[in-house]
């Protein structure tokens, strides 16, 4: 079988033989500390809590990111994600802050000094979520017998400071995979967390429903994943002609220019849109939970409302912002002023379209128009968790996997992996992505 034939060619190159075996071997330490529980908390105390745990609230929601680490009071249980919130905030920020935009243009050096100051944005959120964490634990559901000295001062900042030092390990590790082994680490690292919960999910699932509906789960997720793939995959290319350059060093603008395309992703967003409105869902169940709100009908209403993420006005809502925040942050992002002047300065030009202000003006038209549905697809498959949990009464857990930021990460870093497998074996070993064709010598 030629998919057998390609693992062998991927276990004769020696480079990426040793990258796989890299990234496993930190992905085993990751899932590791991810088991061990904070000092202070009885392990034993918490697996009821565990087992209980509300995979229909925002918690579980935060529990499938973590891989089990935040029910488990784990030294991980902060996971990646302040990261990738200090991530966005930079990202945002370098639109307004001069000084970073100056960076952004500076190169390897500049991107260096944009991600040391990630790293201490990265600090700061977990100086914050941290203690919220800890204080929020028996308002969760864990018993206070867990807690083996009590909720003194000591245990409070002795634990922040180890879950501090476990998300900054986490980051350390997810850069090291990107470096040492293979795909983006920090990416591998938050699918890695929401794969581990899926063989629970599934078998609960599984125990609970007749082997038929179970079937048809699979069909329908499998579906998805297809769909999801074509989301990610999919492009519109720009057809671009490139002048021919004459012997004297000037362009000859003719139809024997070398022709190319561009290509424009109809979803360019990727899931940030998710991310983005996802972090706007928590914020309605938040206020809802302050002193003078919570006592008020208005305010228990709200909370009954955005603390589902299956209810029907949660998914409503978050399916709009989805919208919104996929045309603001392709927007930002999708630079079509700089590609325009990039394709005039090297002498290229959209048949029918003048080179410059119009040729800028015509990538923006085109990227609203295919954003809309690549907007509206994504925010189908955001909310297709709560359409399987209404029509088909699937367990909760489980419907997390059919959509939604777990799906689409899941989908975004397998593709990633999979090209920069495939590059190497283009590179190294021919045969191991083509039918026909003679053998490369493999390059070790």
């Amino acid at each position: 079988m030629k998919f057998i034939e390609t693992l062998k060619n991927v276990w004769k190159i020696e480079e990426l033989r040793n990258r796989i075996m890299v990234t496993l071997g930190l992905l085993l330490v990751y899932r590791f500390g991810a088991q061990v529980v904070l000092p202070g908390i009885d392990a034993s105390k918490l697996a009821e809590f565990s087992g209980n745990f509300d995979a229909g609230g925002i918690g579980g929601l935060l529990n499938a990111f973590t891989g089990g680490a935040f029910a488990n009071a784990s030294v991980f249980a902060l996971g990646i994600m302040p990261y990738i919130s200090a991530s966005i905030v930079v990202q945002l920020m370098q639109i307004a802050v001069p000084y970073l935009q100056k960076l952004q243009k500076e190169g390897e050096s500049g991107r260096k000094k944009i991600n040391q100051i990630t790293r201490w944005l990265t600090i700061g959120i977990c100086l914050i979520q941290a203690p919220s964490y800890l204080f929020g634990l028996e308002a969760l559901g864990v018993p206070s017998a867990a807690f083996i000295l009590g909720k003194t001062p000591m245990f409070f900042v002795s634990s922040t400071i180890i879950l501090v030092t476990g998300c900054v390990f986490a980051m350390w590790l997810g850069e090291k995979i990107t470096d040492k082994g293979i795909g983006n680490g920090i990416s591998i690292l938050i699918m890695v967390g929401i794969i581990a919960t899926l063989p629970l999910s599934f078998a609960q699932e599984l125990v609970s429903s007749s082997i038929m509906l179970v079937l048809i789960e699979l069909v329908i997720w499998f579906v998805i994943i297809l769909l999801s793939v074509l989301l990610v995959m999919a492009v519109r290319k720009i057809p671009v002609q490139y002048a021919r350059r004459t012997a004297t060093g000037e362009y000859e603008k003719n139809i024997f220019g070398a022709r190319q395309f561009i290509p424009l992703k109809l979803n360019a967003s990727g899931v940030m849109p998710i991310i983005f409105a996802q972090a706007i869902m928590f914020v309605p169940s938040a206020l809802a939970g302050i002193g003078f709100i919570k006592d008020t009908s208005f305010g228990q209403s709200m909370l009954a409302i955005y603390s589902d993420i299956f209810g029907l006005w949660y998914n409503v809502t978050f399916a709009l912002l989805i919208i919104v925040f996929t045309y603001f942050y392709t927007a930002i992002t999708v630079p079509t002023n700089k590609m325009a002047d990039d394709l005039k300065r090297s002498g290229g030009f959209i048949p029918g379209i003048k080179p410059g202000g119009e040729t800028a003006e015509y990538l923006d038209r085109i990227m609203s128009q295919i954003t809309l549905p690549g907007s509206i697809f994504l925010a189908l498959i955001a909310i297709f968790p709560a359409i399987v949990v209404k029509f088909l009464g699937v367990q909760q857990g489980w419907a997390l996997f059919f959509g939604g930021t777990s799906l689409l990460i899941m989908v975004g870093v397998a593709i990633d992996t999979m090209q920069q497998i495939n590059s190497y074996l283009l590179n190294r070993h021919y045969d191991g992505l083509m039918k026909s064709g003679k053998n490369r010598k493999a390059v070790a």
